[in-house]
């Protein structure tokens, strides 16, 4: 089992930046590739980054590709999201991910565990 708590969201003007921290549970963090996606109102859940346990490799949507970079911290527990030139189209729930084992999936069915989500609001 696997918990995982995001913190960091919150607003912040067009052309700003935010890091949004992923905290887990467990003491097998590093078997984990974690992800990053985020949901907007009326929009599907979608896929933003992911790393692999050892931090070695990782993966980003285009719309992010950068501006985004993802990273973890094995001895913390930690995955962290690093937004930079934030757009208003960024605006969105933001979520952690986690999944047992190497590969860099980008789909939501791939990830069994999931945070609460924290609000990223980017303003004009």
């Amino acid at each position: 089992q696997v918990q995982l708590v995001e913190t960091g969201g919150g607003l912040v003007q067009a052309g700003g930046s935010l890091r949004l921290s992923c905290a887990a549970s467990g003491r097998t963090f590093s078997s984990y590739v974690m992800g990053w996606f985020r949901q907007a109102p009326g929009k599907e859940r979608e896929f933003v980054a992911a790393i692999a346990g050892s931090g070695d490799r990782t993966r980003y949507a285009d719309s992010v590709k950068g501006r985004f970079t993802i990273s973890r911290d094995n001895a913390k527990n930690t995955v962290y999201l690093q937004m930079n030139s934030l757009k208003q189209e960024d605006t969105a729930a933001y979520y952690c991910a986690a999944r047992w084992g190497s590969m860099l999936y980008t789909r939501t069915n791939d990830y069994g565990y999931w945070g609460q989500g924290t609000q990223v609001t980017v303003s004009s």
